[in-house]
């Protein structure tokens, strides 16, 4: 027989539970125990940490209650909770000096864990008592909140920060997706943690492939990537056809001829593509709504986690909405990050420098000099889906904390203003309410105004926060 960790862990448990002289035995050997990151356990493990104990109690547990996050891999914020309980005559030493962040910092993240219904009472503190305020920045869309944070990336590693101190933390992957195509469009270098970069997606390849296909008939790897999609076209039947087209002057009429199998998938995609090939309106967002129309059975026939992509594909319908031209729109979208250093910075020592694109939950342990936490707008964090229930309301504070906590100096939160989300059907504008309590005392509260083009820039501060 084999066992996986999960296994050993019941089996444990079964024969802890019931062979009284195997437990005793065992807990006699291990006199001590001491558990790391005891927050992240789940029912089953502290069950087995309680029984291995039998003879002794001699157990300690190191962890934050404020950074219990893992409940969707079946942690439970419960086991740091009750570890009196289970144990009683529990002596708690709170570890309140910290060695990472600045005291402003500090100050905002002690504000929004106060708020929190049930934890361990702390105040964290530390030496390093001066540094810039958190900023809690208000952006006109999510363009402008990209273009905030590249630029500001820009002048940050001219005054010396290094790119491989500098993070972009986000609550889901799909929340840095227009921000990747911005830092590709300034040159700067990027590793994405928690999540595949947006245009390395197999589904947005696909629909990009398609209006690549409209935009150049002669794009032969676009063309063989949309052939595949239909059903019953494999490669052989692809370079086929590929030859046919590339020597044709109609070459929708090629797909229309062909019979069988793949015949009328082939023609609903020729009709599709030109019917956008002949079009007036070459806006890119509707070329992008067109060409979803069509491939979203494809999708659904292809991929079981189909919502979550199409999750995706609604988000590159919102990027398109951003650009007047097809071209600029596909170049945008064609670029990949660049191995060498940001644009125009000399940095001929710096050429393996990233800076860092992570969900929150991939993001704990680590540490920046600069930390940037976007979408810090209600709905999205916290998410809309936790509004209903309390203890996921409350995991999204400890989420937000653990974001906050990331930074050594600078942190800047950004949030979006009249973004409308699909899902839930709201218009996305107030800031996360996890910010409601905080006194504008800890926060450099601004708003992104733009002055004439797309890259200037200007900041007021907001006096109604």
């Amino acid at each position: 027989q084999l066992l996986d960790y999960d296994d050993l862990l019941v089996m444990l448990r079964q024969l802890l539970l019931l062979d009284e002289a195997a437990r005793a035995r065992i807990s006699s050997q291990y006199r001590y125990i001491l558990v790391d990151e005891y927050q992240d356990t789940n029912r089953l493990q502290a069950e087995v940490i309680r029984q291995l104990a039998t003879t002794h109690q001699n157990v300690m547990v190191v962890g934050d209650d404020s950074q219990s996050i893992y409940a969707f891999r079946g942690a439970t914020f419960k086991n740091i909770m009750d570890f009196p309980v289970l144990f009683p005559g529990t002596t708690i030493y709170k570890l309140e000096e910290n060695y990472r962040s600045t005291q402003p910092i500090l100050n905002l993240a002690n504000c929004i864990i106060d708020e929190a219904a049930e934890k361990y009472t702390k105040r964290l503190f530390t030496r390093k008592i001066d540094g810039p305020l958190p900023a809690l920045v208000e952006a006109a869309g999510e363009h402008a909140q990209s273009r905030f944070i590249a630029q500001k990336i820009l002048e940050l590693r001219e005054e010396g920060v290094p790119l491989d101190e500098v993070a972009v933390l986000f609550r889901s992957s799909f929340h840095s997706f227009d921000l990747e195509i911005e830092l590709s469009r300034k040159g700067l270098p990027f590793i994405k943690r928690g999540g595949m970069k947006f245009i390395e997606t197999a589904h947005v390849k696909d629909l990009l492939a398609h209006v690549r296909v409209v935009a150049n008939p002669l794009d032969t790897v676009s063309w063989h990537r949309v052939l595949l999609l239909v059903e019953g076209v494999g490669p052989k039947k692809a370079q086929d056809l590929l030859a046919a087209i590339v020597k044709a002057e109609q070459p929708y009429d090629v797909l229309r001829g062909v019979s069988g199998r793949s015949g009328q998938g082939l023609k609903n995609l020729a009709n599709t593509l030109e019917s956008l090939a002949g079009a007036e309106d070459r806006q890119p967002e509707h070329q992008v709504s067109h060409i979803y129309e069509y491939y979203l059975p494809i999708l659904k026939d292809q991929y079981d986690d189909y919502p979550k992509r199409t999750r995706d594909l609604d988000h590159l319908h919102t990027i398109a909405e951003g650009y007047h031209g097809i071209d600029e729109f596909l170049a945008d979208l064609a670029l990949e990050p660049p191995d060498g250093s940001a644009v125009n910075v000399e940095a001929p020592d710096r050429d393996d420098e990233r800076l860092v694109l992570s969900t929150i939950h991939s993001a704990k342990g680590l540490e920046w000099q600069c930390v940037f936490v976007i979408w810090v707008v209600d709905g999205r964090f916290p998410s809309a889906y936790s509004f209903l229930a309390d203890d996921e309301l409350e995991e999204e504070r400890r989420l937000f904390y653990v974001a906050v906590t990331r930074a050594k100096r600078h942190l800047f939160m950004t949030y979006p203003i009249n973004v409308y989300d699909k899902t839930s059907g709201m218009l996305l504008s107030k800031p996360s309410r996890f910010l409601d309590h905080v006194s504008s005392d800890l926060l450099d509260t601004l708003a992104l105004v733009e002055e004439g083009g797309r890259e200037d820039w200007g900041m007021t501060r907001d006096p109604y926060y």
